[in-house]
């Protein structure tokens, strides 16, 4: 399920005051937002969470007046295999209106299996051995949160770009990340979930990568600061 963003009703969001002194919207028209004010929980890995990641969540909370909650963990991803999974984090949450499930690198640069969009679905039977596939990590993560919460708002942020080998950031490159960020977007679709294609729209490449990354795979404040303002965007009118 693709994502259509009003960009004319968001640009007054993302401009600095200096820009549209005149035009800034009130707290009316920020209180718009079905969004705005409401309980989020995120899960990921340290891109989710490290502290540079703060100059994205800290533009939710003062544009959108999100409450935010962190359950990510450094080395996570969605196989059971890879760290503290994000099945063990969703398994710990509460009660929110909104659930981010923020992917990470990890289950690429650590060779944990793509899956297919039925591993661990009504499809197999919600085949447990796939909870060590990448798909069966998400499929497991939506369908924990819904029993949690079925009244639960959940949207998915794709994993953004590494530069740590060409498959990081090469869309083409065969076996590349891509095919992981493929499968998280197939997953999302099947299930109604929106998403925020961060591979594709996140603007890094090997030209400005040492202007927005500290490290060949986790961004700066800079680097978040770009991306929080496309999050916004996209959480602001879903």
């Amino acid at each position: 399920m693709k994502k259509h963003i009003n960009y004319w009703a968001v640009l007054l969001f993302l401009l600095p005051g200096s820009v549209l002194a005149q035009t800034r919207p009130d707290a009316a028209a920020i209180n718009a937002s079905p969004n705005y004010g409401k309980s989020v929980a995120v899960f990921g890995g340290s891109v989710s969470v490290i502290p540079p990641s703060d100059s994205a969540k800290v533009q939710w909370e003062r544009q959108l007046g999100m409450k935010i909650t962190n359950y990510g963990v450094p080395g996570a991803g969605f196989s059971s295999l890879q760290g503290k999974s994000l099945q063990q984090q969703v398994d710990e949450a509460g009660v929110f209106d909104i659930y981010i499930l923020w992917a990470s690198t990890n289950d690429y640069t650590n060779n944990r299996a793509v899956g297919t969009y039925t591993d661990y679905t009504e499809f197999d039977g919600y085949d447990k051995t796939k909870l060590i596939t990448q798909a069966g990590g998400i499929n497991y993560c939506i369908k924990k949160i819904y029993e949690l919460n079925p009244k639960a708002t959940i949207y998915f942020f794709t994993s953004s770009k590494a530069f740590n080998d060409r498959g990081a950031y090469d869309p083409f490159y065969p076996k590349g990340m891509a095919e992981h960020v493929n499968m998280q977007k197939k997953i999302c679709e099947l299930h109604g979930i929106p998403y925020l294609d961060q591979f594709t729209l996140g603007g890094y490449n090997v030209y400005n990568k040492d202007l927005y990354y500290h490290d060949p795979i986790h961004m700066n404040a800079l680097g978040y600061k770009k991306l929080g303002e496309l999050q916004v965007a996209f959480l602001a009118f879903p």
